[in-house]
Parts: C-alpha cells; structure tokens; sequence
C-alpha cells in the first residue's frame, strides 16, 4: 500500500488533511496519508519557528524506511516562513511571490536529497483556500459577514495572490471581519463546506501539489 506523510505545521493543517485532503486522495486508492506534526522537541510538536525542527522531522521519517512507495510532502505556510530556510535570502530576491515559494521548495529539495519528497509551501497560507468561493463563509458567519468575504473572493480570481503583508494575509483578513473566528475548527468546518474540488479550481498551487502526489504515488505501481 501507498504511504504519504504531510508534515504540517499546525493542528488546523492535521485537521484538514485528515477530513478532506486524505479522503480526496483516497478516492484515487491512496488509502494511506498521514500527517505528521513538526517535532520541535523531544514531547513538542507543532509550529514552524524553526527551519532546523522542519529538516529533522522530514529526515526522521524518510530514514524509516527505505520503501520507494513511501512519500514524505509538506503543507506549510509561506506567511511568516523562519527567515532560516535555505537560500532564503536568495529566495526572496526573486521578483515573484511564486518565485519565491518556488526557489524555497526546490531549495529544501537540494537539501533533503531524497526523490521520496515533495516540498510543498501553500501560499500565503491554508486560509487563503477557504476563499476559493463564499460558500463557506455564508454557512457560517453573519449576514454582513460573508458580503465582506464574498468582496475578497470577488477580487482576487486566484486566492493564492492574496497577499502576505502582516494586515493583509488572509488570516487576518477574516479576523478583521470576526475577531473570535477559531481557525482551527471553524476554518476546517469551511473548508469542508468549501470541498477540495472548489480548491483546486480555484488554487493552482494547491491543485498541482495534489495532483502530483497522485501521479508519483501511482507511477510507483
């Protein structure tokens, strides 16, 4: 059987890829997707403040095993990412947001070294596909609230470019509309609302990470 580790960075990551990523890569016989919090000490898991607990975390699980159907990802936030990433300087000197995200994943890729891993930077961040449609919203926020979020989905075609200013992240453009928003439940509640297939028509990143981890996990059958 097919193995996939997502190393995420944070509960409300675990959540959605327990409820809605692992389901929708099950549908394609991927019957084993697993995420895996970052360890950041011996008993601590969670966060990403730390290139160092990202490195190690990926390393420690591909060092289990030498399976060649055995995939580790990641699913982490370019918002905030530490400034110790590799060639991160070098990475932000690129014209593009993409291009950034991008010069740091394949930078990550130099150094795991290990074809079994696929780097993955969701850009800005996971809230950025709850904006993939409205729907979500209007189930669950006020009246008032969703016409201010159906007024960031009209404008940004690709919610992927909404952008990573500390006021402008869509984070906290959703705690600007409701101060008590729980991104942990209520954001996967949305996203659950939302559905995968809305995600990846919208999310161009988001659909070619998981469409290639179908491809590779089925090239090895």
């Amino acid at each position: 059987m097919k193995q996939i580790y997502i190393v995420v960075e944070g509960q409300t990551e675990q959540e959605f890829v327990n409820s809605l990523l692992a389901p929708y890569l099950g549908s394609f016989g991927l019957l084993s997707v697993t995420p895996i919090l970052i360890r950041t000490s011996k008993s601590g898991r969670g966060g990403l403040v730390n290139y160092r607990h990202l490195v190690n975390t990926i390393n420690g699980l591909l060092k289990t095993t030498t399976r060649t159907d055995f995939i580790v990802t990641t699913f982490v936030d370019f918002f905030r990412i530490p400034h110790s990433m590799p060639e991160y300087d070098a990475s932000m000197a690129k014209p593009t947001k993409i291009g950034q995200v991008e010069s740091l994943e394949q930078a990550l890729t130099d150094v795991i070294n290990d074809r079994r891993f696929i780097p993955y930077i969701q850009l800005h961040e996971f809230e950025a596909l709850l904006f993939s449609t409205n729907k979500g919203f209007e189930h669950y926020f006020l009246a008032k609230q969703a016409i201010e979020t159906q007024s960031i989905v009209n404008r940004y075609v690709n919610p992927e470019k909404i952008n990573s200013t500390p006021q402008g992240a869509p984070s906290k453009r959703i705690l600007s509309i409701r101060e008590d928003y729980d991104k942990v439940i209520e954001g996967n509640l949305i996203a659950l609302e939302i559905g995968i297939n809305a995600m990846r028509s919208k999310c161009p990143r988001f659909r070619e990470w998981v469409d290639l981890l179908i491809r590779t996990s089925k090239s090895e059958e």
